[in-house]
């Protein structure tokens, strides 16, 4: 049986050859008013959702856990359906919520400060996998305005690149849930032959995991250094295409020692010179079994301060979700270090 929460309008529109039509109507049933069942297809005639049923099935990952956390933020995990598990994560803004969703079961990149490393990579998300995160908070909380999505959960998006872009082309359908392209933003820690394509595919915003201001520091946290180095990083956002007023943001985290000195800020502000970005400070989740600290409260209002002293406008992350694991680089499926899932 094929899941129709895989296919894109277009798709639909090639089940029915000589009424496509019928294709946008069954796009608009399953991804915009995300019903279950082909059977509620209410203006396909018995005899069109009998026939469907018979190849087509709409199958949603389960959902097994959802944790609320003091302020507010909500994170949901699935059951896939070879048993693997993912997690999303709802955050409450001021007048709307943001979600947040993986791309990827582990993540095979290894990046020091993020637990989903220490899963290693099982598989990319299909489709169904990552267009189901949001359909499911979207039928669940009707009554929530859901505005943006980003793609920071669990994985690197654009080592999943075509499934990524066929899922914000389903999410930002106007036959279908309706986000607008620049409220979607994916995360990437620099995939440099995937920052090519990646406007001109999806439109979407571009964050790029950048954590260091020199090769040395960014290769002690991120091994994908070593292959993209940080000197062509910079160019590959250098002649990365953007509309006028929009800007790539620059995630960093900030690891007590490692990079959150002052001059650390002042090398930064340098190797970021002629980009059009804003900067994110993150200061380092903890989570179990990781040999790295939070920084200093201190040593962070000192990073932020000289950043408001360059061209670059500069945002310090209010972390969400810390006392449920459910903040920047804390996700790993709900798995405790011990082997055991949470619940």
């Amino acid at each position: 049986m094929i899941n129709l929460l895989n296919l894109d309008k277009e798709q639909m529109k090639g089940l029915f050859s000589d009424r496509q039509y019928r294709g946008t109507q069954v796009f608009t049933w399953v991804f915009a008013k995300a019903v279950s069942d082909i059977r509620d297809m209410t203006n396909l005639s018995k005899a069109t959702r009998e026939e469907l049923s018979k190849t087509y099935v709409i199958s949603y990952p389960e959902p097994v856990r959802t944790q609320v956390s003091s302020d507010g933020t909500e994170k949901l995990a699935y059951r896939l359906h070879d048993g693997q598990i993912i997690e999303s994560v709802l955050m409450p803004e001021k007048n709307h919520w943001s979600l947040c969703i993986s791309s990827q079961v582990g993540c095979a990149m290894g990046c020091a400060f993020c637990c989903t490393a220490t899963l290693g990579f099982k598989r990319n998300l299909e489709v169904s996998e990552i267009v189901s995160q949001a359909l499911h908070p979207l039928r669940t909380y009707p009554d929530r305005q859901i505005r943006n999505i980003v793609f920071m959960g669990m994985g690197e998006p654009l080592l999943n690149y075509d499934s990524v872009i066929k899922s914000i082309r389903i999410l930002t359908d106007k036959d279908g849930p309706q986000f607008s392209k620049r409220r979607i933003t994916v995360s990437t820690c620099g995939i440099i032959p995937k920052l090519k394509t990646l406007w001109k595919d999806s439109e979407a915003a571009l964050a790029v995991s950048l954590n260091a201001p020199s090769a040395e520091i960014r290769e002690r946290l991120m091994p994908v250094t070593r292959k993209y180095p940080l000197e062509e990083l910079i160019e590959a956002l250098k002649a990365y295409q953007l509309p006028n007023r929009r800007r790539i943001t620059i995630e960093y985290v900030l690891v007590k020692g490692i990079n959150d000195r002052v001059r650390d800020a002042r090398e930064l502000i340098r190797v970021l010179h002629g980009l059009k970005v804003k900067v994110n400070l993150i200061p380092f989740n903890p989570w179990p079994g990781c040999a790295l600290d939070a920084p200093d409260h201190e040593a962070v209002l000192a990073f932020e301060e000289q950043l408001r002293n360059s061209p670059f406008a500069v945002m310090l992350r209010k972390e969400k979700g810390r006392d449920i694991l459910a903040a920047c680089g804390q996700l790993a499926g709900g798995i405790v270090h011990d082997g055991h899932e949470a619940h």
